[in-house]
Formats: C-alpha cells, structure tokens, sequence
C-alpha cells in the first residue's frame, strides 16, 4: 500500500450524476519528496521515507539538516515513512504527487481528531442519563451513576468509562472514494469527513486492487 502526505483543506460538496449532494473532503496531497529509501539488504525490510512542509533552516536540528541535506532536499516539517513498496522505484530527492491516485480509488486516511478538551461521560461515552437509568443513577441528569462495588474488589476497574480528556487521537478512515483530482493544484477530493481540523497534516493511503 503506497501513500503520500497531505494536508486538509476543508470540506465541501458536489453533485453525483444522479442528483444527488455528497459531502466531501478537500485535501492537499502533497507533492512530498523522498528523504530516505530502505531496502531488504540495508534495513531489513523495503520501505519509503516521504517529506512534505517547508521548515525553516533555523527552526531544524543539526541531525535532521544532515538528513535533509543528504537527499538534497530543503528542511521539512513532516516525515512519514511507507513500509510496503511502491509500484514504481524512487531515489532520493524524487518528488511523489498527488498523480499516485486515480478516480474511484478507494483510500485510508489517518489523521489526529479535534482536541475537545475534558469533557463528561455523555459526551465521552455516550452515556444517556435520566431516560436510560441504571443502578446508582438517580435524580441526575449526565452523571456518570456508580462506578465500582464495595466488599468486592473494593477498587474501580481499570478502563472504566468515566470523565476524562476526549479527542485529540490517532484515527484512521477507511475506504473513502476518491471523487476528483486536480492535479495543476495537488488537491485531492474524497467522499465523505476526515478526522481533523483544516490545515492539519494527514496521511492518504491507497489500496491496490
């Protein structure tokens, strides 16, 4: 499975041939550079390092300009390294585009969710309240009802749903349909939500048939 690194640039939509408003997602994918080819014989295992993010000089370690340097490519913010091999062989300083796609590819996407900061169990978990009372529940509304038993084990469980810092995760989405290409401007249109706030880096994985 070959991917690129993108950035998302919001959401909009467009008309299918039947009429139909389908949601979608714009993203910016790429073009990324290849900081860094693995291979069986050397690591142990085929891989491709991708760049993509101007950084500037000032703000990059002595080991990472060493890096950059060494595939002859300007500093960048984000690294992503692809373990299974591309259908086509890069070397260093290549350039890899949003061109790796075609319409009505089906792609992964992982990104970072939206931090929602400390939230309940309601939000957190889905929890009801009032309506879909349970034992400890009682004249409350949103409270997350009792937590644990007393004689035994006289603890609360590890992993109880409870109330806690909600979002800010690694998620990835399966099996979204590639919808458009623009690739004068790198864009890429999926169908439906990307996990993530606009301008957030994202990874865009394409699945080979």
């Amino acid at each position: 499975m070959a991917g690129i690194i993108g950035k998302k640039i919001g959401m909009t939509s467009v008309f299918s041939v039947e009429g139909k408003n389908v949601p979608c997602t714009v993203i910016e994918a790429g073009p990324c550079v290849v900081t860094q080819v693995k291979t069986e014989e050397k690591e142990g295992y085929n891989a491709l390092q991708l760049a993509y993010g101007d950084k500037r000089e000032k703000n990059t370690t002595k080991a990472e300009f060493g890096h950059f340097k060494k595939a002859g490519v300007a500093p960048k913010r984000k690294i992503v390294e692809f373990k299974n091999t591309f259908q086509e062989e890069f070397e260093l300083g290549d350039e890899v585009g949003v061109n790796i796609f075609h319409e009505n590819d089906y792609v992964d996407v992982v990104a970072t969710s939206k931090g929602k900061g400390f939230q309940g169990v309601v939000k957190r978990h889905g929890f009801k309240g009032v309506n879909d009372a349970t034992h400890g529940q009682h004249n409350r509304l949103r409270a997350p009802g009792s937590i644990g038993a007393s004689s035994w084990p006289s603890r609360v469980f590890k992993g109880m749903r409870m109330a806690g810092r909600d979002g800010g995760k690694t998620v990835t989405i399966e099996n979204l349909l590639v919808l458009k290409i623009i690739p004068e401007k790198n864009l890429l249109v999926v169908k439906g939500s990307v996990p993530g706030a606009k301008g957030s880096y994202i990874i865009i994985r394409k699945q080979w048939n």
